[in-house]
């Protein structure tokens, strides 16, 4: 199992210093992953139903899902960040993507419809590939088209970075599946807590539609995110999973791993950062260290 956690992108510590303090000892603590969610920007009164709530409340400040809104910018300027930050990085970028679920902020940035946002994104997702993967990349889409053209640089990975597809969705099983390298789901929330009785259903749907594209199944991971908490959280009168004592979360983890989950994103922001901090060391010292035991 491998293990990352949730950079925070909004509030008091999005600052570079803070950012830089809490990047340097994830490092230290040899950490897998970092990731970052995605809105370019909050409407002040949305209509839009939340899909990790219950509730109509959208939680701006808390979790987010940790993939970049695909529709939202340029296929060809978006690659070319993703590209560069590739070879900045040497080849240690991992794109998270989705389609968005925010109709108002789609609206204000003049994207694809909508309510074709599944479609334009994986549109925008194979122009990637083939800007990141051919000399004279051109393509004819329904959203977006272009005649040939010199592209660079490309990226330090190849064919290109990682994909992590997010989503609970079948339609984005089924993107993972075509498109991506990774199933991210959200799981451990009131409106989506995908208990490993739902993960072995998805999992084997992935397997099998994998199998129908001729695609083997092994070279599609499945990356789980999850808030982490060291108290006991409740909801529905059962234990939210991933909190309570390090045996418990310890437990958790063994379980989603046997089930094929081989990698967990742990949400562990906090508003202040020696308590961001504080509680990175505790998840890596008493239940990711004891984990990988």
């Amino acid at each position: 199992m491998e293990f990352g956690f949730y950079l925070p992108t909004h509030g008091p510590l999005a600052t570079r210093q803070n950012l830089l303090k809490i990047s340097e000892h994830a490092e230290k603590l040899e950490f897998d992953s970092m990731v970052a969610g995605d809105h370019v920007i909050a409407p002040i009164n949305p209509t839009s139903q939340y899909p990790y709530s219950v509730g109509s409340e959208v939680p701006w400040d808390s979790s987010v899902t940790s993939v970049m809104i695909v529709p939202h910018r340029n296929p060809i300027l978006t690659a070319k960040m993703l590209s560069t930050l590739d070879v900045l990085s040497e080849g240690r970028l991992v794109v998270g993507i989705g389609v968005g679920w925010l109709k108002e902020e789609f609206d204000a940035l003049k994207t694809p419809p909508f309510n074709r946002r599944g479609k334009a994104t994986d549109e925008y997702i194979e122009i990637f590939k083939t800007l990141w993967g051919e000399k004279e990349p051109s393509y004819q889409g329904e959203f977006y088209s272009f005649e040939p053209i010199q592209f660079a640089p490309k990226p330090v990975q190849i064919p290109g970075p990682d994909i992590w597809v997010g989503g609970q969705s079948r339609a984005a099983i089924r993107r993972a599946a075509k498109l991506g390298n990774a199933w991210h789901p959200v799981g451990a929330n009131p409106a989506s807590s995908l208990e490993p009785e739902e993960m072995v259903e998805e999992i084997a749907y992935l397997e099998t539609y994998c199998e129908s594209l001729n695609r083997d199944p092994s070279e599609v991971t499945v990356v789980l995110k999850a808030p982490i908490y060291d108290k006991e959280n409740n909801y529905g009168g059962k234990r939210r999973r991933f909190s309570g004592s390090p045996e418990q979360i310890h437990n958790d983890i063994a379980e989603y791993q046997n089930l094929g989950v081989s990698h967990l994103v742990l949400d562990t922001r906090s508003s202040e950062l020696n308590q961001s901090i504080e509680k990175m060391d505790w998840l890596h010292e008493e239940v990711i260290a004891k984990s990988k035991t």
